[in-house]
């Protein structure tokens, strides 16, 4: 992969951004891709990679649903951030890569723009939320939720403004023939992102944890991300070819990205303990109430 160019990974994996960049953004296109399909009449693309999505979206939704569950649970609002962001980038990537917004439509570059503004605001989210078991600051206020939210806001705007102005060449030193500054915000600060929070994960298991069970969830999460951009980046091509063109790397990409995000949720849920005493959901305690009434027995004493 060479710096500051998309050129080589466009010609492996068919990413988002690959259509609009390349000699006068016409796109770069990748040597093997899987095949489309047709449903009522249109043509989608990467079938099964949107039935990875559609699933992606139901697990969020249903971690969404248990994290809310967990009334007192450290950092859970700040969780919860996170994976709407997540189930938003899911949502308009799968838009953008079935098709369902046309190529050659004047609005697929915004919304290409959207996915890699959300991307980026979701890596951040999550990064934000691996300082939060650090108490750093308290969990739940105003300064915690507030400082999540504006500051993903700002990555997503940064994010957005660079992506649509290299797509639409609207500054000079953004092109769709010379993206490094895309290239940095996809692979450099993403990564870094990613990269981050996990190490501060395994920072937090052995320096501030007793219990060293949530690091095998942690370590799951991090062995399939690592293998689904392996995956992804370098075995796509030969995936798509062996596969006659049924999938490629793009699908075992996005799969092992959802079951990296569920170990990550798995581990969150194993490192925060929940204050049953103000549990709603709780089971309330049976009393046994007992009276010292002197001899007093069936009335006599």
């Amino acid at each position: 992969m060479k710096f500051g160019s998309f050129d080589q990974v466009c010609r492996e994996v068919p990413l988002t951004v690959c259509s609009l960049l390349g000699a006068d953004g016409n796109g770069i296109e990748p040597h093997c891709y899987a095949r489309n399909f047709e449903f009522a009449g249109k043509l989608f693309f990467e079938f099964a990679v949107m039935v990875i999505y559609i699933a992606a979206l139901v697990m969020g939704i249903i971690m969404i649903y248990h994290i809310k569950t967990k009334y007192t649970a450290v950092g859970r609002k700040e969780m919860v951030t996170f994976f709407i962001l997540y189930m938003l980038t899911t949502l308009v990537e799968a838009l953008v890569v079935s098709g369902i917004v046309p190529a050659s439509s004047s609005i697929q570059p915004w919304f290409v723009a959207a996915h890699v503004g959300l991307l980026s605001a979701s890596i951040w989210c999550l990064l934000f939320n691996g300082l939060v078991g650090f108490q750093i600051f308290e969990d739940g206020t105003a300064l915690s939720l507030w400082g999540i939210r504006i500051s993903s806001l700002i990555v997503f705007g940064g994010a957005f403004f660079v992506a649509i102005g290299t797509f639409k060449n609207m500054v000079g030193f953004l092109s769709p023939s010379n993206p490094i500054l895309l290239w940095i915000i996809y692979f450099i600060f993403n990564g870094a992102g990613v990269l981050i929070y996990f190490i501060l994960q395994l920072i937090l298991v052995f320096k501030t944890l007793d219990d060293r069970w949530p690091l095998g969830d942690i370590l799951f999460a991090i062995a399939f991300f690592v293998i689904g951009q392996v995956i992804l980046y370098i075995f796509s091509q030969d995936i798509c070819n062996y596969a006659t063109h049924y999938i490629d790397g793009m699908f075992f990409g996005v799969m092992c990205t959802l079951l990296s995000v569920m170990m990550t949720y798995k581990y969150w849920d194993s490192i925060t303990k929940e204050d049953l005493e103000f549990s709603v959901g709780g089971k309330t305690a049976q009393w046994d109430v007992k009276y010292d009434m002197g001899g007093y027995n069936n009335g006599r004493y």
